[in-house]
C-alpha cells in the first residue's frame, strides 16, 4: 500500500499504517510503504522494492487523486471561472500518476504474463460530469483503459476501469461532521456507499477466471455486484451511481 498527500490531513483516520493494521486484523497480509506517485523516482523505487521482496506482481489498483488536496468549490461553472492548478491536480496528481505507475509496474506484471489493472475512475452512460476538469480527467482515464487493453492484446494481463457511487471516505464523513458509526443519522448520506463495497468489486474481479473477458471496460460497482452478488458492508446491495 502506498500513499500521497499535499494537504496535512493528520488528523483524518485512513493512513496508509491504519489501513495495514485494519487488514492485519482482519487476517491479511500488508505492508506500507509511504510513495509520492508524482515523483517517478518514489515510483519507481516502489515497483523495484515489490520485486525485490515479492518477486512478482498480480494486482495492480491505481487509485492516487489529487483533487481533495484543494481547496475548491466544486459547485458547476464555466472552467475559466476555476483555478488552473485544477488541472495539476487532477492530470499530475491523478492520470499521469497512474501512467507512471503503470510504466513502472507493468513490465514486472509481464514477467508472469498474468495480472490485473483496475483504474478507479467515474462514468455515468457518458453524460457530461458537470465540471470541465473533472469530466476531462475521468473521460482521460477511460480512454487509457481502452488504450491499454489494446496493447495488452497478445498479453494474459487484463486492464479495467471500476466507477464506485459516492463513497463514504474520512474526508466525506469528516466534511458532514460524522463517523462511519453515525452516518446514517445523516439524511444526506443516505444512498451512500462505504469502500469496501469497491474493494469487494476488485476482489471479486481478481477471482473472476474469465475476467480477461473484461479487458478494456469501464464498470460500475452496482453493476458488479449484481453480476458477482456481493454487498456492501452493511448488507445493502448499492444500484449504479446516476447523476
Amino acid at each position: 500500500m502506498s500513499g500521497r498527500s499535499l494537504r496535512d490531513n493528520a488528523a483524518l483516520p485512513g493512513s496508509i499504517d491504519q489501513t495495514v493494521e485494519e487488514i492485519l486484523k482482519n487476517g491479511g497480509k500488508a505492508y506500507a510503504c509511504r510513495c509520492d506517485h508524482t515523483s517517478d523516482e518514489d515510483t519507481q523505487a516502489l515497483i523495484e522494492r515489490i520485486r525485490k521482496e515479492q518477486g512478482r506482481l498480480h494486482i495492480l489498483v491505481n487509485n492516487v487523486w489529487g483533487l481533495h488536496d484543494l481547496e475548491v468549490n466544486l459547485q458547476p461553472k464555466p472552467f475559466w471561472e476555476y483555478p488552473l492548478n485544477m488541472w495539476d491536480a487532477m492530470f499530475q496528481i491523478g492520470v499521469r500518476a497512474h501512467i507512471a505507475t503503470n510504466h513502472y509496474a507493468i513490465p514486472l506484471m509481464l514477467e508472469s504474463d498474468s495480472g490485473l489493472i483496475v483504474h478507479t475512475t467515474f462514468r455515468d452512460q457518458d453524460k457530461y460530469l458537470g465540471t470541465f476538469y473533472y469530466d476531462l480527467a475521468k473521460n482521460t482515464t477511460n480512454r487509457l483503459v481502452f488504450g491499454l487493453a489494446h496493447d495488452f492484446k497478445n498479453a494474459k494481463i487484463t486492464v479495467v476501469a471500476v466507477s464506485p457511487g459516492w463513497m463514504r471516505t474520512e474526508l466525506v464523513l469528516k466534511n458532514f461532521t460524522t463517523d462511519e458509526d453515525h452516518w446514517k443519522e445523516v439524511e444526506a448520506l443516505e444512498h451512500t456507499e462505504s469502500p469496501y463495497y469497491i474493494g469487494r468489486a476488485v476482489t471479486a474481479l481478481a477471482g473472476d477466471e474469465n475476467v480477461q473477458l473484461k479487458n478494456g471496460t469501464v464498470l460500475q460497482v452496482g453493476d458488479l455486484a449484481q453480476e458477482y452478488g456481493f454487498t456492501d458492508i452493511d448488507g445493502r446491495f448499492i444500484p449504479p451511481f446516476r447523476i
